[in-house]
């Protein structure tokens, strides 16, 4: 409960922040506007006092974020601005002062707008983590906070709800859905004395589990911790225009100087740097981005914020999630195995008319698949579902059986061992016909049908290496490799595995920025802690696209490499339109420092300036 309050907390302040910034732009024109009016009724002074004060408002929290700066070592574009200020104010240039006190309220109220998606929040994941446990208490059940739970109780887990503690199964079998922690699709079998952690989901009977930890301790609150962890270790974004400050600033300085110096005038230096306050970088580059941003979301790509664009734009390495991101994330027929003498077709056929009756993922999978065949399916009669592991029913005149080996077995159907042991490294449903094994069916994760072209197409975007980071199994993970042109793989990796391979790739600088795809809970720190996190979220949205930066809300894939593309020209634009407009500030600077300009006309012909950079920017919008 601590981490959802501060976590509530944390996204209070940043929209005060947001909110206190638009007040800033707000009070800032209505200052100037006030100023003019007074300038043309009434005294001078009166005017003066206006624009000094709308400056002044300005100036307070601008010092404090270059203080705050200037302690990180970080200069940025706000320091030129700040000098501007306080020189103009100094020689009193109200006016001018005001000027370039609006332009930069503007352009940190415009990436406010911008970021303010980016501040990323734990709610969705906390809200998904069990609360309450059925614990048995004597020959009753009493319903508890997950928190009461210690070592040793034993709760029930009913159909579909998520495993509240990590337990091992206490007696019998249960099916548990682990899709949310390792990726795997399909769910899995576990007797009595058999590990489960929470975060899965019970996909088959109630089952008794014996707690060996406390919820505190549970996998899916370690999950928790490390998205928290991930998010403070993420490396500190430094935005293109803080880039150009830090050669700009110096040179203005210089050549703000020598006006001075060598006129004897302190108006130069004031009218030097009005002239030279960064309008591009404070309002092109932001303005450009968020073209950007604006532009994905159109193309079902929803991008928290416009330093994610400026990221997607430098991106050289992408990493990508296996099932749900390469894969649809749901079983699909993969092959036929029947035994000799039994027709394929027919083996689907029963099996699918059978499992009619199933509301099983598995079970769906099959009548799918059948249905795509063309095959005709009869309506069952007497059958009989154990949940998790399979069906039995009369189908046309013959006893037919679709699920698990051991209920095949417990069924009494012959010729179970004969099942190939090729299989084992696959998901199968045995199907057995009157009390004998006609064959198998195997399953596997259906690649998307857009998925083949991805790599070449993230290539073609910018990334120079593009890898698969999975949960699942290094055969089938190699088999989906193989199939989608990726050459990098690693396989059978855990939510903390899968943090570590990020973590070790974000220390070496000619491979960033990172750019991870996921969609489950298991991406969730990988999420967090690469550069940019794009979570796949077009069955609706999950843990991942709350700690993700950019969220697919599309179920195309090829997004991942146009949103890649979007961020390339977002920024390609933003470039331009930064030096354009430098390059027009220092032809500008050198009329100023020659007193050519004054500091009032030099921040009026600066706005002339912006007029030009942004209506370049905004083509980044198509």
């Amino acid at each position: 409960m601590r981490a959802a309050t501060s976590m509530v907390r944390s996204v209070a302040r940043g929209r005060a922040a947001s909110a206190s910034g638009r007040a800033l732009v707000v009070v800032a024109a209505i200052g100037i506007a006030t100023g003019g009016l007074l300038w043309l009724i009434g005294p001078a002074d009166a005017s003066g006092l206006a624009w000094a004060a709308t400056a002044a408002l300005v100036l307070v929290p601008l010092t404090w974020s270059v203080a705050r700066a200037l302690v990180r070592r970080d200069v940025g574009v706000d320091a030129i601005a700040l000098v501007a200020i306080v020189s103009a104010l100094a020689l009193r240039e109200y006016l001018a002062a005001a000027v370039v006190a609006l332009m930069l309220a503007g352009g940190n109220a415009l990436e406010e707008f911008a970021e303010g998606r980016a501040r990323r929040e734990l709610t969705a994941l906390l809200s998904r983590a069990p609360r309450i446990a059925l614990r048995r208490h004597g020959d009753a059940l009493e319903e508890v906070g997950v928190d009461e739970v210690v070592p040793g109780d034993v709760v029930v887990v009913r159909p579909g709800e998520v495993v509240p503690v990590d337990g091992v199964i206490a007696a019998g079998e249960a099916v548990i859905d682990e899709s949310t922690l390792t990726g795997e699709p399909l769910p899995v079998s576990y007797t009595g004395g058999e590990a489960v952690r929470s975060g899965s989901t019970n996909a088959g009977a109630p089952f008794d589990l014996r707690a060996t930890r406390p919820a505190a301790e549970s996998a899916y609150a370690a999950i928790v911790r490390l998205v928290r962890d991930a998010e403070v270790q993420r490396a500190p974004f430094v935005r293109i225009a803080d880039r150009y400050a830090a050669i700009f600033l110096p040179f203005t300085l210089v050549v703000a100087g020598l006006a001075w110096a060598l006129s004897g005038d302190p108006v130069r230096f004031v009218a030097v740097m009005v002239v030279a306050t960064p309008c591009p970088l404070i309002l092109a580059a932001p303005i450009a981005l968020i073209a950007g941003v604006s532009r994905a979301a159109r193309s079902g790509v929803i991008v928290k914020g416009a330093g994610v664009i400026e990221q997607l734009g430098r991106a050289r390495t992408v990493l990508l999630d296996k099932t749900g991101t390469l894969t649809t994330g749901s079983p699909a027929v993969d092959r036929l195995v029947p035994l000799e003498g039994f027709p394929d077709k027919e083996l689907l056929r029963l099996a699918a008319s059978v499992d009619q009756m199933s509301p099983h993922v598995v079970a769906e999978a099959l009548v799918h698949a059948a249905e795509q065949r063309g095959l005709r399916l009869s309506l069952p009669t007497k059958t009989r579902e154990a949940p998790g592991e399979g069906v039995e029913g009369d189908v046309d005149g013959h006893r037919v059986a679709a699920g698990s080996v051991n209920l095949l077995r417990r069924l009494g159907y012959r010729g179970t061992d004969l099942a190939s042991a090729g299989l084992d490294s696959h998901a199968t449903v045995l199907v057995g016909v009157d009390g004998l094994l006609a064959g198998a069916i195997v399953l596997g994760d259906q690649l998307r049908t857009d998925a083949a072209e991805l790599v070449e197409m993230l290539r073609a975007s910018g990334a120079r290496n593009v890898a698969m980071v999975t949960g699942d199994r290094v055969a089938v993970a190699d088999e989906v490799a193989r199939a989608t042109g990726i050459d990098r793989v690693y396989a059978d990796r855990t939510p903390q595995a899968k943090l570590d391979v990020v973590r070790s790739l974000v220390t070496q600088r000619d491979l960033r920025p990172i750019v991870m795809v996921g969609d489950g809970v298991n991406d969730a720190p990988a999420l967090a802690l690469a550069d940019v996190g794009i979570a796949i979220a077009a069955a609706g949205a999950t843990v991942s696209s709350e700690t993700a930066d950019a969220v697919i809300v599309v179920d195309r894939i090829r997004l991942v490499a146009d949103a890649l593309k979007i961020g390339r020209r977002s920024l390609a634009i933003a470039r331009q339109s930064v030096l354009v407009g430098m390059a027009l500030s220092f032809v500008a600077m050198g009329f100023a420092a020659a007193g050519l300009i004054p500091p009032v006309d030099g921040a009026l012909l600066q706005e002339g300036i912006d007029v030009v950079v942004i209506l370049n920017a905004l083509r980044a919008l198509h």
